[in-house]
């Protein structure tokens, strides 16, 4: 694939994985706009790249639209989406309230309808084009106390599957990227109760270091070009996901067991 003139809307640009993707389509030569809630966090991650920013709220369907507008008004085109933006909330379920609940569906699972449904029309005219939606392993193997993250996550894997189907036969891509842990700031958001996000994933991962969202997103270009509709990822992450598919009732209890080692350990803080 050429990457260089494509034109390219990355949400959630602000930090982690979406300033990742940015970084990642500015070098390959794509013509990226950076965007996030945050405002100055997206022009952060642009101004270094000599690329667009904007603020843009995800929830807000009428903004996704004007998004997606301006760039084809400007380019011509839109090739590439990448639907970046989430929260999350960690701790017992029990202790989320209702605003919580509805904070994380109204980000997570409609701000990637928004991206959608701004775009996807568009590809399907152009008979071109890909979307990118961020999900995660959590989207593919439940985890207790992150409830609601796992519930918005499945949404996502299973609106890209269920689109990439109807896409195919138009010229347009669909891709669900499904890391594990990434070096990235939501490790240290959206805790109730004593919830450390950090501790908490740590406590999964195989060694104390972080997976680098710099490579995360590099792999993603690469399953862009190669058509793929699932980026289970990094590589250690694939044996992981096919023991749940294979063992899902051990897997359960494994979970169960490690939901009490966390509320062990944030018991004792």
């Amino acid at each position: 694939m050429t990457w260089t003139g494509k034109t390219a809307i990355v949400t959630g640009a602000g930090s982690g994985i979406g300033a990742a993707f940015c970084r990642a389509l500015a070098a390959a030569g794509v013509d990226v706009v950076c965007t996030d809630v945050d405002g100055d966090a997206a022009a952060r991650t642009a101004d270094p790249l000599g690329v667009r920013s904007a603020r843009l709220d995800v929830t807000d369907a009428g903004a996704v639209q004007a998004c997606v507008d301006e760039v084809v008004d400007r380019a011509g085109r839109l090739d590439l989406m990448f639907n970046n933006a989430g929260i999350t909330w960690g701790g017992d379920t029990e202790l989320l309230t209702l605003e919580q609940w509805n904070a994380i569906i109204d980000v997570n699972i409609r701000g990637v309808v928004h991206g959608v449904a701004a775009a996807y029309p568009l590809m399907v005219r152009q008979g071109h084009g890909h979307i990118v939606n961020t999900a995660s392993m959590a989207g593919l193997a439940a985890a207790g106390q992150i409830t609601s993250y796992v519930m918005s996550k499945h949404a996502v894997v299973g609106l890209s599957l269920a689109l990439r189907s109807e896409a195919a036969g138009r010229g347009v891509g669909v891709l669900a990227v499904c890391p594990t842990a990434v070096e990235t700031p939501i490790l240290d958001k959206g805790a109730v109760g004593g919830f450390v996000g950090r501790d908490f994933y740590k406590m999964g991962q195989r060694s104390d270091t972080f997976s680098s969202a710099d490579d995360l997103a590099r792999d993603t270009l690469r399953a862009v070009e190669r058509n793929r509709a699932l980026l289970v990822w990094p590589r250690q992450a694939r044996t992981a996901w096919r023991f749940s598919r294979l063992a899902p009732g051990l897997l359960q209890r494994m979970s169960i067991r490690f939901v009490n080692q966390q509320r062990a350990a944030q018991g004792a803080r």
